[in-house]
Formats: structure tokens, sequence, C-alpha cells
């Protein structure tokens, strides 16, 4: 008989229409992971209903994330594999893509996976582009012009090989690179 949920335990009907219209309503919006999705319903469940327990907002939780994997909209590998390949794009590093997914909620081990595919070096090409670094100097750097770009790229997690590698390409291995 312990195993019989009680009345606060169990979200009301009204809460599950509710939840099932407010995931439909966020994953139509934006692509989310699995964390940031029950992460929102917990957090307006608890505004939206008065008297609801801490039992109820997990149920309402749970309930969100099996009704956003049963329209297929909530794929956190889909969710990664699209926002490592943006971030590459952007000039972001692999340290950094995985940091920022796992602020997000993704398994390590779908990170590790996805970012195993990818290279860190025509990143670092994209990012020394967009700060006119390196190669894309519009006059020749000081030391402590070629520190500072140093520092920047170690903040955006590249390593040291790799940014030497990248500020001392010539213009057109950089461009040859950003072709590829």
């Amino acid at each position: 008989m312990d195993d019989i949920p009680t009345s606060d335990e169990v979200p009301t009907a009204r809460m599950l229409t509710w939840v099932r219209n407010s995931a439909a309503y966020r994953l139509a919006r934006r692509m989310m992971t699995e964390k940031e999705l029950a992460d929102a319903i917990r957090r307006k469940a608890k505004s939206k209903f008065e008297d609801i327990t801490e039992a109820q907002i997990a149920a309402l939780a749970e309930a969100a994330i099996a009704f956003g994997r049963s329209m297929s909209a909530l794929d956190d590998r889909a969710y990664a594999e699209i926002r490592a390949g943006s971030a590459a794009r952007g000039g972001k590093s692999k340290r950094a893509v995985a940091r920022k997914l796992s602020e997000k909620g993704v398994e390590a081990v779908i990170i590790t996976e996805i970012l195993a595919e990818q290279d860190d070096l025509r990143p670092a090409v994209v990012y020394a582009r967009k700060k006119a670094f390196g190669p894309f100097r519009r006059v020749p750097a000081d030391e402590k012009q070629v520190n500072r770009e140093m520092a920047s790229f170690a903040r955006q997690g590249y390593g040291f090989d790799l940014i030497r590698r990248v500020l001392d390409m010539s213009r057109d291995d950089a461009e040859e690179v950003l072709g590829s």
C-alpha cells in the first residue's frame, strides 16, 4: 500500500494539460535540452500553481520531457550537434563549446562523441579573422600586442600550440583554411 501515490504526489488533470501546452509552446519557439525544458517547467509551475508540491513539480517536469520526446521535438544529441557546428563556424573552441553544452545539460558522453569529430584549427582562424589577429592584422604587431592576442585566444579555450600556429600563419594559409 505504500507504493500508491497520494494526491499530493500526483499532478491534477489541469496541471497535466498545462504542462503539455507549455512544453509544446516552448519547444515550438526554440530548440531546448531536456534540462532546460525541465527547469523552465519547474520554475513556471511554482509560480502558476499555489499549493503545488515538490513531487508534483518533479512529475510535471518528467511529463514535459516525455511529451517533448514523443513529439520528436526534444533530442539532446541533435541539439548538441547543431550548437557545436554553429559555434565552430562562429570561432568557438571545442573547450568553449563543451563548457556551454555542459551548462545546457547535455550529457558528457554526447558532448565527447560530437566534439571528437571537430578540429579547432578552422574555428581558431575564424576567431583570428573576427578579431583581426595574426594573419588578419592591419598593422604589424609588437610583442605587447601579440601577448594580448594570445591571451584572448587562451580565454576562448584554445591551446598554446594552436595559438602559435594561427598567429604565425600567412594570410594566404589562413584564407586557405577558411576556404576548405
